[in-house]
């Protein structure tokens, strides 16, 4: 594979993606394929297509099924164990009940979308929404007449606004670090700017589609208890049991950045360590373990019930998993086939300004290859030079830091895994997903580019 190279152009290439992705929504849309078979099928087709040598297709697609599983599958089954644990302790509903109370209906989805706004600061989207979801499951039942979205979406889009815009996250650092921005400022104007956008295309948009839209919870943690349990865990306790990740992995995320700006020794054995146990898995991993002791054993659950309530909650998340693991594969197919590098050959010099630049390439390469992480990258290297060569102030070039993360989750669709992880997870089909989430993400990065192009005007006034 290293020395094969790409001799096809950027419209065959375009033209190929754009089939693919058209492909996958036929097979499973109209003919009912699962979506897992739909795109095992299309990203071998696509690889022949591409001209991905024969040798290294099922290379490609193995590779880009385990590099995302890596991750998915540790974050979703440690998350389903942990929210099964709540869910039969009673401890879910006494907290929906709690949280109702306090906070009254109407005003219970916008509460929710703070809560997972604070805990998304430190916790990455896929760990913060998975730990989440049986808070929002439950909720849910308790309010709004069993409608997911209502509570769903705004939760969802506050993890993602989180990860998008706000250091410690890996998108505003790779592109700080690139630009040259002062990643300080990238955090002020981020924390500015986060709550707007989320409640424009989370809250409001959540609210809008939950009146179009009625969605049930789905039993992704088995089914709910007929007869809730008579000593419930207390709502302080789940509260707590639900803020150890989000304090280990604040702890991992703040020590790294230390450590990266050399106000901590990264090399000592006790920051190592604190390191380790602070990442999302193993943060994850300790919190199970301390819900099965809290939610089980202090409650007098023996071991075998609790083992048999446990392995109840990996059955109806192993279909996620898998979807999630074809997604993954298929962006993989295509970042191989090398269309990044020829869209971004085709958009280096477009001539506009260089926030605008930065955003529109980000955009495309998002749409065409699905990965966020790789649109970021590639439109923030492209826009390097002329940002670092330009007399740009530190303010902004903290916007154009932002303009460009905006850019990389613009409306993520069938070749992003996080597509699936979110529309699998709420139990939505394809065609809802993209009417929800997709418009909710190209919502979301339209609003944080008009954010910072606001930002970079002001900081040419200063």
């Amino acid at each position: 594979m290293e020395d094969w190279t790409q001799t096809l152009g950027t419209t065959p290439l375009l033209l190929i993606a754009a089939g693919a992705i058209a492909l996958i929504l036929v097979l499973i849309i109209w003919l009912k394929v699962h979506a897992f078979l739909a795109l095992i099928i299309v990203s071998l087709v696509t690889a022949f297509a591409a001209g991905i040598p024969v040798s290294a297709v099922v290379k490609t697609l193995t590779d880009g099924f385990g590099g995302t599983l890596g991750t998915v599958a540790l974050l979703v089954a440690l998350g389903a164990m942990l929210g099964r644990l709540i869910e039969h302790s009673g401890g879910a509903q006494a907290l929906a009940d709690t949280f109702v109370r306090v906070f009254g209906e109407k005003r219970a989805p916008f509460a929710l979308g703070i809560v997972s706004l604070i805990l998304g600061f430190p916790m990455f989207f896929d760990a913060g929404l998975v730990m989440m979801l049986p808070i929002i499951f439950a909720i849910a039942r308790r309010v709004s007449g069993n409608n997911v979205l209502l509570f769903g979406l705004p939760a969802a889009a506050a993890f993602s606004v989180m990860h998008v815009f706000l250091p410690p996250h890996p998108g505003p650092v790779s592109a700080s670090e690139l630009y040259g921005a002062n990643l300080g400022i990238v955090l002020i104007v981020g924390l500015i700017v986060a709550f707007p956008i989320w409640y424009l295309s989370g809250y409001l948009w959540g609210k809008f589609v939950a009146k179009r839209i009625v969605l049930p919870v789905p039993a992704l943690f088995g089914d709910v208890d007929a007869d809730q349990p008579a000593n419930p865990p207390k709502p302080a306790t789940v509260i707590a049991v639900l803020l150890l990740p989000m304090l280990l992995i604040f702890l991992n995320t703040g020590l790294t950045t230390l450590g990266a700006a050399g106000a901590v020794d990264a090399d000592n054995v006790v920051v190592q360590v604190l390191v380790l146990l602070g990442n999302s898995p193993v943060a994850l991993l300790i919190t199970v373990l301390v819900a099965t002791v809290v939610f089980g054993f202090r409650r007098g659950e023996n071991g075998t019930a609790l083992e048999k309530v446990v392995d109840s909650a990996l059955g109806p998340v192993a279909s996620v998993i898998l979807i999630t693991g074809a997604g993954g594969m298929f962006g993989a197919v295509l970042r191989a086939s090398g269309i990044g590098d020829a869209l971004a050959d085709s958009l280096g010099d477009l001539g506009l300004p260089v926030i605008v630049a930065a955003y529109i390439i980000a955009v495309i390469l998002r749409l065409a290859q699905g990965s966020a992480t790789v649109a970021l990258v590639t439109a923030a290297g492209l826009a390097a030079p002329a940002v670092i060569a330009g007399d740009f102030s530190p303010l902004q070039v903290a916007a154009i830091t932002l303009a460009t993360a905006a850019g990389s989750v613009f409306a993520g669709h069938v070749n992003d895994s996080g597509f699936w992880l979110v529309g699998r997870l709420m139990g939505m089909d394809v065609k809802t997903t993209l009417k929800t989430w997709t418009v909710q993400q190209a919502i979301e990065s339209v609003l944080g580019f008009l954010a910072a192009l606001a930002v970079f005007g002001i900081g040419g006034l200063l």
